[in-house]
């Protein structure tokens, strides 16, 4: 009975955990992220949340990057860069995107 009843308490909190973890439109919503120009991620304001999302999915786009360069015959920064310009392009108004010279603004 003691089982049963850590084991229900485990799969509890884990459950919540998961309801608090960070995604991708939630953490654009929250104003933590932004796309940019580069083709990757940004943190607009740093949490440990967004910084590990932002590391996960940034990783994720290089590797998408490099594949479509590689297939494509151009360099994995044509491909971020055109790639970057699309998520800005795409970004809801109210997130943040940067700007060339590095500014963080609200589209």
């Amino acid at each position: 009975m003691k089982t049963v009843k850590m084991l229900i308490a485990m799969i509890a909190l884990l459950a919540s955990m998961a309801a608090y973890a960070l995604d991708l439109d939630g953490a654009k919503g929250q104003g933590l992220v932004g796309e940019q120009p580069d083709g990757y991620l940004g943190v607009v304001k740093a949490t440990p949340a967004a910084v590990e999302l932002v590391a996960d999915i940034n990783q994720k786009r290089r590797d998408a990057y490099e594949r479509i360069a590689k297939q494509n015959g151009i360099t994995l920064d044509q491909v971020a860069r055109l790639a970057g310009q699309k998520a800005i392009d795409k970004t809801d108004a109210g997130d943040y995107v940067r700007t060339p010279d590095g500014q963080w603004v609200t589209k």
